[in-house]
């Protein structure tokens, strides 16, 4: 190899940015999309060649479909193939009630999109695309950071024609509840804990049946049943660490427990051939003391995961990465990142995670853990009796659901593409 052959294959696995993002998921392309539009140079990292996997958050929120609007993207981003759910119900024993009615919200959308997550994802990343500051490396897994002084100046990564470095000003971790980057970086990980876990499934959809996602909860069990046009999306609810249990009992155990939590699926079960369509969701609830290092900052899952309980994770994660954009757009284009713009970051979104981590466990341990103890027909909690009789909190389930404790919009500059001057407080 020549000498100048040698330089380009060094240059190759050398990369230098501004910002280098690790995870392709929600959190990680808005954020990636957001910082290119207001001219910062971005790298994401992806470790899968594409975003087609099964029994992910599938679940876009009025609050991000409003986000869509503001980036003059909605119309185009609506037509894609989706469901909308305008309400959600619970189902205790035979008793129905309405928990959330989104008709009530005050944004442009007034609905929850469900939509297979790697079509968010993909449109993402083709709206990012269209940007000379935007960068998305498949295949390319992050290893482990690179420090100096104290602070990381970029990661190591794989991908498959070799290994990789990349240096940026400001690496983010995004990269999910089971987060390399945070745990490379050694921050102090808070575990809240779950007493639950959760087998995802799909089942045939017939014209017949009730078109509105439930949680049903009946004799010890618990079902959610998700809308997705031509089949159902099943969560089954178990104790935490009683996988195996269910599956040395045998999958026709499972499919009878299927039916008697939700019987006008009973005769439909069969649909589940082998455990291998029943996905394991390990339940984890947790978050970092600190989301960031100097040179570093964790957002989404990565700081802190959530339960699945109301689908909310996904909307912080996409919520952080629209705070840190709105915060750190103008100190990256200037070159001057600091740790106090790290901080101003966690300061603005800390409070919504702790606090509808709060609720989750609240709801984990008061109501969904109890009723996987009972063998009886399940009364309605008083606080879901409650909700019922009032609509000013069905409109505040809503709320809490559809759009967050702290919603985040997109900042003028950003929304323009101009960054004149540092961030806003």
């Amino acid at each position: 190899m020549g000498r100048r052959e040698t330089e380009k294959a060094i240059a190759a696995h050398n990369i230098q940015t501004q910002c280098c993002i690790a995870g392709g998921g929600p959190a990680g392309l808005m954020l990636g999309l957001l910082l290119a539009r207001a001219g910062v140079s971005v790298v994401v990292l992806e470790k899968h060649g594409d975003f087609l996997r099964d029994f992910r958050g599938d679940t876009i929120h009025p609050s991000t479909l409003e986000l869509m609007h503001e980036l003059g993207l909605l119309d185009e981003f609506l037509t894609l193939p989706h469901q909308r759910v305008s309400r959600f119900g619970l189902q205790f024993g035979e008793r129905q009630i309405r928990l959330a009615e989104f008709s009530r919200l005050k944004t442009r959308c007034r609905f929850i999109a469900m939509m297979p997550q790697w079509d968010f994802l993909n449109f993402l990343a083709a709206e990012g695309a269209k940007l000379e500051t935007f960068q998305l490396r498949r295949s390319t897994e992050v290893t482990g950071l690179i420090e100096q002084d104290g602070r990381v100046i970029g990661v190591k990564a794989r991908e498959p024609v070799g290994d990789i470095e990349v240096r940026a000003a400001l690496v983010i971790g995004a990269d999910g509840r089971s987060s390399t980057v945070r745990e490379r970086a050694g921050l102090k990980v808070d575990v809240i804990g779950a007493p639950i876990d959760v087998l995802w499934f799909r089942l045939p959809k017939h014209h017949s049946d009730p078109d509105e996602t439930m949680g049903r909860f009946d004799r010890g069990r618990v079902v959610v049943t998700l809308n997705r046009g031509d089949y159902w999306q099943c969560a089954f609810v178990i104790a935490k660490g009683s996988a195996e249990q269910r599956r040395q009992a045998g999958l026709a155990a499972f499919q009878a427990e299927i039916a008697q939590a939700a019987p006008f699926v009973a005769d439909r079960v069969g649909a589940l051939t082998t455990w291998d369509d029943a996905k394991l969701l390990t339940v984890r609830v947790d978050r970092l003391a600190r989301w960031w290092k100097p040179g570093l900052l964790c957002i989404g899952d990565a700081a802190h995961a959530m339960s699945p309980v109301a689908g909310v994770g996904i909307n912080l994660a996409i919520q952080d990465a629209v705070a840190a954009a709105n915060l750190l757009a103008a100190p990256l284009r200037e070159g001057r990142t600091r740790d106090t713009d790290l901080a101003r970051v966690q300061k603005r979104r800390a409070w919504a995670a702790r606090t509808t981590q709060r609720l989750q466990v609240a709801i984990q341990n008061r109501v969904i853990a109890p009723s996987l103890n009972v063998d009886r027909p399940l009364d309605v909690p008083f606080v879901f009796r409650l909700v019922e009789r009032l609509p000013p909190l069905r409109a505040l389930a809503a709320r809490l659901i559809g759009v967050g404790l702290r919603p985040e919009h997109i900042g003028p500059a950003l929304a323009s593409g101009r960054v004149p001057g540092p961030a806003p407080d």
